[in-house]
């Protein structure tokens, strides 16, 4: 059974992901298959383009992914992703969004929609977790 202090864990279990939180961003809502997060832009996420880095959109989709996918207690791993960039993003802030869309004791899937501050989708990302059998290493409050 879900509670408010489940997801509390898991979102503290999360508070100690260094390279996305170091990226600037910020896991918004987690619950049971499900995550939000929003990156900020700043100059640091631009390519030399001036658009934002790929590579920070992926992080900030993967981000949500592995909230979501780990979001049942148990240690889920990505092994296989995929991202399409639909849109160039330049200012604002970025949205993440992860849906679980099956699950079953060894294998999960998760679609992440990221978006601009219009709604505009600027990428798809596809993913897919194994799930162990280890519980989350829950850090203490």
């Amino acid at each position: 059974m879900e509670t408010q202090e489940n997801m509390d864990d898991i979102k503290r279990y999360f508070s100690q992901e260094c390279f996305a939180s170091n990226s600037g961003m910020n896991l918004t809502f987690i619950s049971k298959g499900y995550a939000k997060a929003e990156m900020e832009i700043e100059k640091r996420h631009l390519n030399i383009l001036g658009t934002v880095h790929g590579g920070a959109i992926f992080t900030l989709a993967d981000m949500v992914f592995a909230a979501a996918s780990n979001s049942h207690g148990n240690v889920a791993v990505a092994i296989n992703v995929d991202i399409a960039y639909v849109k160039a993003a330049i200012k604002g802030t970025l949205y993440a969004e992860a849906k679980e869309t099956s699950i079953n004791p060894k294998i999960s899937t998760y679609v992440v929609h990221v978006t601009d501050d219009e709604g505009d989708i600027v990428a798809i990302f596809n993913g897919m977790a194994y799930r162990k059998k280890n519980k989350l290493e829950i850090p203490e409050k």
